[in-house]
């Protein structure tokens, strides 16, 4: 399977389904994954992102899901668009944040992630 849009719809989908070792399995070994707001991936690698971005995630949020809505592919990179919808777990605010994704996909494989979000409604629920 090298079609870049069907790898990335495995990504979320492996996400919705609670399966974050079969989403690090989409990417490459030496992934370069950049987000816009406080959690950081620092280096590069599979096992990285559950460091800096999965486990921290999981840890803040009481609920969280990506819901992509619409994707747009030239060459192999694609770029979806969604929104990060969760509830804060110390919190207890909602989240509706809008997003842009940027994906390099090679080979069926995640090489590189670029993420633009709507920082404010992500700061907003986090604020007590």
């Amino acid at each position: 399977m090298n079609d870049p849009v069907e790898t990335i719809r495995r990504f979320y989908a492996k996400l919705a389904e609670g399966d974050a070792p079969g989403a690090l399995g989409l990417m490459s070994a030496n992934i370069e994954w950049n987000t816009m707001w406080h959690y950081k991936v620092d280096g590069r690698g599979p096992e990285r992102v559950a460091e800096g971005l999965f486990r921290p995630l999981r840890a803040e949020w009481s609920s969280f899901s990506l819901e992509p809505t619409e994707f747009f592919c030239e060459g192999n990179t694609v770029v979806s668009l969604g929104r990060f919808v969760g509830e804060h777990g110390g919190t207890r605010k909602r989240a509706e944040a809008a997003y842009a994704h940027v994906w390099s996909v090679e080979n069926g494989r995640i090489t590189r992630f670029r993420q633009y979000i709507d920082t404010l409604a992500v700061a907003d629920a986090r604020k007590s």
